[in-house]
């Protein structure tokens, strides 16, 4: 693990520290399990916002094959 030093309000501070009587664990767990959790959802943002910028990208395109009839040979009849 890295050594990291942040900054908190008071209220954040006894919050947290509330927590961590209530819950048994240690400040510094409950930190790191916040920021894994801001993390992983922030990755999931990313991911859907870069989605949402792709879709489309290829609808003025006039070089491809026509997909659907393609899809329609291969289906089984």
């Amino acid at each position: 693990m890295v050594r990291t030093q942040i900054y908190l309000t008071r209220e954040e501070r006894d919050s947290l520290a509330a927590l961590a009587r209530a819950t048994g664990k240690k400040q510094s767990e409950l930190i790191r399990e916040a920021v894994d959790q801001f993390v992983e959802k922030s990755g999931a943002q990313r991911r859907r916002a870069l989605i949402k910028k792709g879709a489309g990208i290829w609808k003025d395109r006039n070089d491809l094959p026509d997909f659907r009839a393609l899809r329609e040979e291969w289906d089984r009849r």
